[in-house]
């Protein structure tokens, strides 16, 4: 008996290589601060490859942020953030993610990869939505999607924490990273 993958139709779909249109593009993260809210931040500078193979579940990304551009509109704790408390930005200058598939779940796309943060490397899922793909005024063939995944931030070494007098922790571990991508086939 023969089994063949499955087919999957997604509208505008090109093979090929993409890259990510920054000015167009976001790296955030979220965590709970002071067990009550949450704070939210984003890194000013990245980098994305994605390769689309004819079957979209052989397609691959990789992708980096650069530590040191870390902002969360506050200059004090987003040098703390620099520091050995948390990213340790002189001695792992970038935040690294490698496809090792891609899947469907329940009619939803799945980008699963080794995420390396201060040199620890851990496997992460990625929900990813496609946005849809079409051309800019310029000629340009574009994609978009929206991907997210939920760490710990403790699996990373990101340990920093401190008690709060009302009782709970000045930080959650549980951290969201959230990516809105605009991409452009390669010509």
């Amino acid at each position: 008996m023969t089994t063949t993958a499955p087919t999957i139709d997604i509208p505008g779909y090109r093979a090929g290589s993409w890259t990510i249109d920054p000015a167009h593009s976001e790296v955030g993260f979220q965590i709970r601060h002071l067990m009550i809210s949450k704070v939210k931040g984003k890194f000013e500078r990245f980098d994305a490859t994605f390769v689309t193979a004819e079957n979209p579940l052989d397609s691959s990304v990789t992708a980096s942020a650069e530590v040191a551009s870390v902002s969360t509109n506050e200059p004090n704790r987003d040098a703390h953030l620099r520091t050995g408390d948390f990213f340790e930005a002189e001695t792992y200058p970038t935040i690294d993610f490698v496809s090792t598939g891609v899947r469907v779940e329940g009619g939803d796309f799945k980008v699963d990869g080794d995420l390396t943060i201060r040199g620890i490397t851990k496997p992460v899922t990625f929900d990813f939505d496609f946005g849809g793909f079409g051309g800019d005024p310029y000629g340009n063939y574009k994609a978009g999607a929206t991907a997210k995944a939920v760490i710990n931030r403790e699996d990373f070494g990101l340990h920093y924490n401190a008690a709060l007098e009302t009782g709970g922790v000045l930080l959650g571990d549980q951290v969201t990273i959230t990516l809105e991508l605009q991409a452009q086939l390669a010509q």
